[in-house]
């Protein structure tokens, strides 16, 4: 079976970048992954001032609309280390929050797929055709968390599992 998720208020809807699980990442609490991974785009350049507009705004729906802003200049090597950036949050976000992490873990090995209509990167796209990296990072998330468990942890620290360096030098 394939699970489907996309908005917050639908089943599953907790494997949402919007949901409001918070993060602490670099030394801040980001109140979504949505909110990081938007002010990520930004570090080291001419339009870093957007950080903590990203980070301050209330909805996860004003940081993806100011870190989607096309009038802006995203990192150099954004193309590179979006998926990283994207895999380290989406992995803090299920260790930090057991409630939802045991959702996860009780999804079994079913396909998880994030049906956005419109993103064929992140997504799955109107077709089916997308690529589901999130779903794919969220899967892999799950993997992590059942080996790490299988070695007999109870209870995974975030901090054990995962570094926050993804820009080195910078603040965010």
């Amino acid at each position: 079976m394939t699970i489907y998720f996309y908005k917050v208020n639908e089943p599953y809807g907790c494997f949402s970048n919007f949901s409001p699980h918070g993060i602490e990442l670099q030394g801040m609490n980001w109140p979504t992954v949505e909110h990081y991974y938007q002010a990520q785009k930004f570090v080291g350049t001419a339009d870093a001032a957007l950080i903590p507009v990203i980070h301050a705004v209330q909805t996860p729906d004003q940081a993806a609309a100011l870190g989607r802003d096309r009038t802006r200049k995203v990192r150099p090597d954004w193309a590179g280390v979006k998926t990283q950036v994207m895999q380290i949050a989406v992995l803090k976000k299920f260790l930090t929050h057991t409630d939802i992490q045991a959702i996860l873990i009780s999804t079994g090995d079913q396909l998880l797929v994030e049906n956005s209509q419109t993103d064929y990167y992140w997504g799955c796209g109107r077709d089916k055709t997308g690529q589901n990296h999130l779903g794919k990072i969220i899967m892999n998330v799950r993997q992590e968390i059942r080996q790490q468990c299988s070695k007999g942890a109870a209870t995974l620290k975030p901090w054990s599992v995962i570094s926050d360096q993804i820009s080195p030098g910078g603040p965010y």
